[in-house]
């Protein structure tokens, strides 16, 4: 992690732990590399209780915090997860939403620890950023229509 220029940090009011392994466990090329805990009582917790965890997240360098912060996710950040098909769209979909998740519009849901996601189709993004107009406005169109991404329909939008 030394020569990277760009880390995301997750931080949790708790739970930083659960929710590395879930996301690590769920995205390839992704692993705990440490689990980094306090060494005293802290005001936030006590001696042993996690405080950080380094990862990697879909290859990217990546921390997770506990931090006792009364602050919570929101929409002003997300987390984009790209997809190749309708099966891998549907299986990030399906376990990011979980029981508890709330799915929102065009792609986007919130996890059951509050991270807000797009889990976006590659095809959904050839189709927004077509040099037709005509193309462009139809997948616009279809994809205002969805909550998760359906390839078929936004393939059949590009086609017209």
């Amino acid at each position: 992690m030394a020569d990277d220029k760009l880390a995301l940090c997750l931080w949790f009011e708790n739970g930083a732990e659960e929710a590395a392994r879930f996301y690590c466990d769920l995205f390839p090329d992704s692993e705990i590399h440490a689990v980094n805990r306090s060494p005293t009582d802290w005001p936030g917790g006590k001696a042993g209780d996690v405080l950080t965890l380094d990862m990697t997240l879909l290859g990217m360098p990546a921390m997770a915090m506990n931090g006792n912060t009364d602050d919570t996710f929101t929409n002003a950040i997300s987390l984009q997860v790209f997809t190749e098909t309708q099966e891998e769209t549907d299986r990030y979909w399906d376990a990011l939403l979980g029981e508890t998740g709330s799915p929102m519009a065009c792609s986007w849901l919130t996890d059951r620890f509050g991270i807000r996601w797009q889990v976006v189709p590659r095809v959904l993004m050839e189709g927004l950023g077509h040099e037709d107009p005509e193309i462009k406005g139809r997948v616009f169109g279809a994809m205002q229509q969805m909550v998760k991404i359906d390839h078929a329909a936004i393939e059949q939008a590009i086609a017209g």
